[in-house]
């Protein structure tokens, strides 16, 4: 029985060993322009989403969503976050391509997580990637109002749609001719 315990624990260690020599000698890549594997993508979007869900805190959303609040989100939105995740007017970004792990799209694809774990993630960041910790540049109150803006990203009043140059009404349509009857 020593001698099973003894192996358990010599394979354990020979196994770190060997990923620590791995990950010291340059033998990972952390290239941004080339696509992980899908063993790195799945071991770190959980580890992440586990984290979140664990220390985000358990709180409501303290802003409500008026048009003001929005209007207020989108241009903070505007000015510090579509680069990277997009806009009404482009929804894929500039970066999007160029960053790892890529930032969502919040344009293309809603935000996912519940209010508070956004407002988390907006606050702290995400170590390794290019999501940085808002909490030294925007206050409480800012980063709420993002997180509120994205929660209502599918049903932005006029004034908050025009803050990225989008009018409420569609444009007029420029054909002249009657259409057809059927």
């Amino acid at each position: 029985m020593r001698g099973f315990i003894l192996g358990i624990i010599v394979t354990i260690v020979a196994i770190v060993a060997v990923g620590l020599f791995v990950a010291v000698t340059g033998r990972i890549t952390m290239r941004a322009d080339i696509l992980p594997m899908s063993i790195e993508k799945s071991i770190a979007m959980r580890a992440m989403d586990a984290n979140v869900r664990r220390n985000a805190p358990k709180i409501a959303d303290p802003i409500r969503p008026t048009e003001q609040n929005l209007i207020d989100g989108a241009e903070i939105y505007a000015f510090k976050c579509a680069m990277c995740h997009g806009d009404p007017v482009h929804p894929k970004s500039q970066l999007a391509g160029s960053l790892y792990p890529p930032a969502p799209q919040f344009m293309i694809d809603s935000p996912d997580m519940l209010e508070n774990e956004n407002y988390y993630i907006t606050l702290h960041g995400v170590r390794w990637t290019a999501m940085p910790a808002w909490k030294n540049v925007l206050d409480d109150e800012q980063i709420w109002k993002v997180v509120t803006f994205l929660s209502h990203i599918d049903n932005l009043p006029p004034k908050a749609k025009s803050v990225f140059g989008l009018s409420a009404n569609p444009p007029a349509p420029t054909c002249t001719k009657p259409m057809p009857k059927m």
